[in-house]
């Protein structure tokens, strides 16, 4: 009975056993599996500091895969005063680590617009609007004469900051002036938020002496500093900055989101020009998150509360070793012209696919290595002649000259006003007008006329009187008309472009637009429009996909860079570019047979000594543009291939490059760079193939 009796007791006491046992286990469970990570960052969060972990920024490639822009890890060093209980202690701190960049040789943040020497003096800030909201929280008042500055002479300001952080007199100026230039960076983070990167990109070394010496407020971090795997393309690859005032918080009124609320770091470079500003939303990726514990100024943990997400693979249009080539082309032409006559040189040369409108390359000359950007930019600045800065293929506007022809060819057979057949006869002078009464330019130079031609002869002969009667019976208007649906005169869509950026629109030749900038307008003025004077103003990009549309079925390309866009391992495919045309040209098949017999009889003809070099038969047009200084004309040249089967279509122009003709050599090697080197194409490397 006693027996029963105890085994009866022991059966509830083992059950609630169990079930505190089993309650155990399913709160080990859900602390250490479930929800492990989650109560991990909450204990240590409760001593320990959140850090943001930069994410990668996405690699660029050209079409073929080949790396063009891709990454390095570097090392960083971030202060904060928030440890501090006094100015004093902050001020020493700062100093201390001042003193370690020194003697390392080690540039640090420092964007106060004073001078770092005495006599001080007002810099230009490279951040007015940072500026400007720091004098406005320390109710400093300022003035802009030329530029943001504060009322009072710079030392006399600089001593009221000196005042103001508390700086001791034991310093001198000019270690004074230092403390206060990283004071100034820690109050524009107070401002903004975020965290004060003091120094980028150092070396191994410095962090362990950091680490090892124990400096207060310093925290070591990792960030990716951009490689550029190729010398070429500067123009189209451009650069990253850091974030200034006016980007960071935007203008959320009209609707413009700045990058503090896109999840920036203030700290973060974000693409200031080229494809590295046009995709910056795929390049960019998602910054992460790590919990930092220390003791005694020594880190004893780290975790991450959120994985950093690199950026995405982008895949340009490009074909860097047709960009190479191109330029190659462009600078020894333009080298072999000075070399000539002394006279400095700028000009351009594009190659667009045919029934794509893709931009395979875009050479600007002068030209410069991006990766040197820092130590060259001065120089590059200063070029005020070269202008190597100046992305000439998409910002500069020439008068097309000759180039135009095939256009008005376009208006004057598909208004009717012409067929194929039709033939002119030249004259020489054309009279129609008592005034202006413009010469064919075979008259000027050697007195003899072209006799009578159609419209193909024509533009092979590139007879000047042919094109002012059909120009003048066509009218300016439908000329207009149908340069504008060729793109002539407008953004071309490239997305590196577009208003208030380095692409410039042009100009087309008309009553209005002379009438809107205050010029001159006749009747006499169709004339010249028709062969490519007068007010007409297109760029080098303009030119190349014109052409291409011509050549295209009538099929008008937005120009676009962007093939696609790859998540980091190539595993998705987050963005292929395929859009359609944005207009279509009606043209009948008798108007571009008539136009390219035109083009391709030139280069079987007086330009037969270059193209007789070519690997492909080919269509062409040669252009000379007045500039109104005399011997100063620019050379414009046009040209598509295969003449049977055109992919893709060529533009050079060349500043003071006289004739269009002088050009025809470097569109044939750029011709034969495209189509006689090997191609190297998907099919061979494969889709996820990256290659260095």
């Amino acid at each position: 009975m006693k027996s029963y009796l105890a085994k009866s007791r022991l059966v509830p006491l083992v059950l609630i056993f169990g079930m505190i046992l089993l309650i155990f286990c399913g709160v080990l469970y859900n602390t250490q599996i479930l929800n492990g990570s989650d109560y991990k960052a909450r204990s240590l969060a409760s001593n320990a500091t959140a850090q943001t972990v930069e994410a990668s920024r996405g690699i660029i490639t050209d079409r073929n895969g080949k790396v063009l822009i891709s990454n390095r890890l570097t090392y960083t060093l971030v202060f904060s005063d928030e440890e501090f209980e006094s100015d004093t202690d902050c001020n020493d701190a700062i100093f201390r680590l001042l003193e370690l960049c020194r003697s390392n040789n080690v540039k640090w943040t420092d964007t106060l617009p004073v001078s770092k020497e005495p006599p001080f003096t007002y810099t230009t800030p490279t951040d007015e609007g940072a500026f400007r909201k720091y004098l406005e929280s320390e109710d400093l008042p300022a003035i802009t004469v030329g530029t943001l500055r504060p009322t009072q002479e710079a030392p006399l300001f600089m001593a009221q900051l000196r005042k103001l952080y508390g700086v001791a007199d034991s310093y001198s100026d000019t270690d004074a002036r230092a403390i206060i230039g990283v004071r100034y960076q820690l109050a524009l983070r107070d401002i903004a938020g975020g965290t004060y990167t003091f120094a980028s990109d150092v070396s191994v070394e410095l962090i362990n002496q950091v680490v090892d010496g124990r400096y207060a407020g310093v925290t070591t971090g990792t960030a990716s500093a951009r490689v550029y795997d190729t010398t070429y393309a500067a123009h189209v690859l451009g650069r990253l900055s850091p974030i200034y005032q006016e980007d960071w918080v935007g203008d959320p009124d009209n609707g413009i989101v700045g990058y503090r609320d896109k999840g920036y770091s203030m700290d973060a470079l974000v693409g200031e020009s080229g494809v590295e500003k046009a995709f910056e939303e795929y390049l960019h990726g998602e910054n992460g998150t790590k919990l930092i514990t220390t003791s005694d100024g020594q880190i004893t943990g780290e975790f991450y509360t959120k994985e950093p997400k690199p950026g995405n693979t982008v895949a340009l249009t490009l074909d860097i070793d047709l960009q190479e080539d191109v330029e190659k082309a462009l600078s020894k032409t333009i080298g072999d012209m000075t070399e000539a006559d002394g006279i400095r040189r700028g000009g351009a040369a594009v190659v667009v696919g045919v029934g794509s409108g893709e931009v395979l390359a875009l050479a600007s000359y002068p030209t410069y290595d991006i990766s040197k950007w820092d130590e060259i930019y001065d120089t590059l600045a200063s070029d005020d002649e070269g202008a190597p800065l100046f992305n000439r293929a998409i910002g500069g506007t020439y008068a097309p000259g000759s180039t135009f022809k095939p256009c008005t060819a376009v208006a004057a057979l598909e208004s009717g006003v012409i067929t194929p057949s039709t033939t002119i006869l030249d004259r020489g002078i054309y009279d129609y007008y008592s005034s202006p009464q413009p010469r064919c330019w075979i008259y000027s130079s050697y007195g003899s006329t072209h006799g009578r031609v159609n419209v193909s002869e024509a533009i092979t002969v590139s007879c000047n009187y042919f094109f002012y009667e059909v120009g003048r019976l066509t009218g300016i208007k439908t000329l207009d008309d149908y340069a504008t649906q060729f793109g002539l005169g407008q953004y071309t869509g490239i997305e590196i472009g577009g208003p208030n950026s380095a692409e410039a629109k042009g100009a087309l030749a008309s009553p209005e637009y002379a009438e809107a900038n205050d010029l001159e307008w006749s009747d006499g003025q169709t004339l010249t429009a028709a062969i490519g004077q007068s007010y007409n103003l297109f760029t080098p990009l303009q030119l190349a996909n014109y052409i291409a549309t011509l050549v295209g079925n009538g099929e008008h390309y937005a120009a676009h860079l962007l093939k696609n866009v790859k998540t980091y391992n190539n595993s998705a495919v987050v963005y292929a570019y395929d859009k359609d045309p944005v207009n279509v040209v009606e043209m009948q098949d008798s108007t571009v047979e008539a136009i390219k017999t035109g083009m391709h009889d030139l280069t079987t003809g007086s330009l037969s000594t270059y193209f007789s070099k070519c690997v492909v038969s080919a269509g062409a047009k040669t252009g000379t543009a007045e500039t109104g200084v005399t011997d100063a004309n620019n050379g414009t040249f046009v040209c598509f291939a295969p003449y049977d089967d055109p992919q893709i279509a060529v533009a050079v122009v060349i500043e003071k490059g006289g004739a269009g003709a002088a050009l025809a050599e470097t569109a044939v090697d750029i011709l034969n760079a495209y189509f006689s080197r090997e191609e190297i194409g998907t099919a061979i490397i494969g889709e996820n193939t990256l290659l260095n």
